[in-house]
């Protein structure tokens, strides 16, 4: 806008006129703005931050877990669970492979079905900026939205750019702002106090995909394990996850950790077996086959060194000969195991939560063009809404299809 332009907007003598107004340049924000201006309609993405795409710079260790092959409603939590199933089907992890792979974007699969960029997040993020660039739409940082008044034919917005006051109409208003996750990034309430503001029902928040931490009295002995890391069945709510578990200073993480805390809250049961394949069987059978090895010496060779000194300090028979070891003692180990106690005491909360569980009433929100059911024009996408993906890749598919279906309606 030009100093004439701003001048008279300063006096209520300009107003920016635009179809389409999203508010919110991550993932599901730049993906909807880029497919709404491909439709020929004139859009502008909004943003509070310096900078487009923060969370998708810093996600999956800075190699950015953009998509998951296998993503399918059943990988998603929501408290209507039919809710992503058509956008899911409109916007397939293919389509979006099909977008980079246009763009010679390098990428890697971790486990089957994880796709991380090859060598940065960055190159993820200037593919989606270029996409934006190509298809029109213009981009505003260091934008904060002042005021949001409904009128017949969509909405006017107050924005602040700059220290500049701008007025600016729109026919549809996209809110995909995202959760309370990673605070440092930029992340607020604003989407859910938007829909709260047209009578939305918005869903209890809270930090997922997180690390636990631990009671005082146990987080200092795992401390003592910081970094190393094991194979573990995480239990809690009926559902199961077999997957690494890394020891922190605050407790533990990990993938199975992070994947549990869909399910789990503090106070809850939350059960950790380590190691599940030494079964009480496979210690007899070796005890048969081994008889002159210490149990100690045997573990270390199927355990993290430093785990097995400090199970050494708990059950002080470790350190004998597999032949002077009674079963009932075999069958304490395998309790042990099977029970390990990390004295959960709560999360690390949304300062490192990957995601945040809750939000919009999906039932609120039509499936097919996520147009709210409350206010004409108004459109929720991404984390903001009360749809959470499993970890590995499924958080970032759900921006990615919801911002087009979104996309295609607006």
């Amino acid at each position: 806008m030009n100093r004439y332009n701003a001048a008279l907007n300063k006096i209520g003598g300009y107003v920016e006129k635009f179809d389409v107004v999203i508010i919110g340049a991550g993932a599901s924000g730049l993906f909807c703005g880029t497919n709404a201006a491909y439709r020929g309609r004139k859009v502008l993405v909004l943003d509070h931050a310096n900078k487009a795409g923060k969370k998708i710079l810093m996600s999956g260790g800075g190699r950015c877990n953009f998509t998951n092959m296998d993503a399918s409603p059943k990988h998603f939590l929501c408290h209507n669970p039919h809710f992503c199933i058509s956008a899911l089907k409109r916007y397939t992890p293919s389509d979006f492979v099909e977008l980079v792979d246009r763009h010679a974007l390098d990428y890697v699969e971790k486990t089957p079905g994880q796709l991380f960029c090859k060598d940065s997040a960055k190159d993820l993020l200037s593919i989606l900026l270029t996409e934006l660039e190509w298809s029109g739409a213009e981009l505003r940082l260091n934008t904060s939205v002042k005021s949001i008044d409904w009128q017949e034919q969509g909405a006017k917005l107050t924005i602040n750019q700059n220290n500049t006051q701008t007025d600016i109409q729109c026919e549809s208003l996209v809110i995909a702002t995202g959760g309370l996750s990673i605070p440092s990034m930029g992340a607020t309430g604003f989407g859910y106090e938007i829909a709260k503001q047209v009578g939305h029902s918005v869903y209890p928040t809270r930090a997922s995909l997180v690390p636990i931490t631990a009671q005082p009295d146990r987080k200092a002995q795992l401390a003592e394990l910081s970094g190393v890391a094991c194979d573990i069945e995480a239990t809690a709510g009926g559902t199961v996850f077999k997957e690494p578990m890394l020891f922190t200073h605050r407790g533990v993480s990990g993938p199975a950790i992070l994947q549990i805390t869909n399910f789990w809250q503090p106070g809850e049961p939350l059960k950790i077996h380590i190691a599940p394949e030494l079964t009480l069987e496979s210690l007899v059978k070796t005890r048969e086959e081994q008889p002159k090895k210490t149990v100690e010496n045997y573990l270390a060779n199927e355990l993290p060194k430093r785990l097995v000194e400090l199970m050494r300090t708990e059950l002080t028979w470790l350190s004998q000969k597999f032949a002077q070891v009674s079963n009932e003692q075999l069958e304490s180990l395998v309790h042990y195991l099977s029970n390990f106690d990390v004295a959960p005491n709560g999360t690390e909360g949304y300062r490192t939560a990957e995601v945040t569980l809750g939000g919009v009433d999906t039932n609120e929100v039509s499936s097919k063009t996520f147009e709210s059911q409350k206010q004409k024009g108004l459109y929720f996408i991404g984390e903001v809404l009360d749809v959470t993906g499993w970890l590995g890749g499924y958080n970032f598919q759900w921006a990615w299809a919801s911002g087009f279906a979104a996309a295609q309606f607006v």
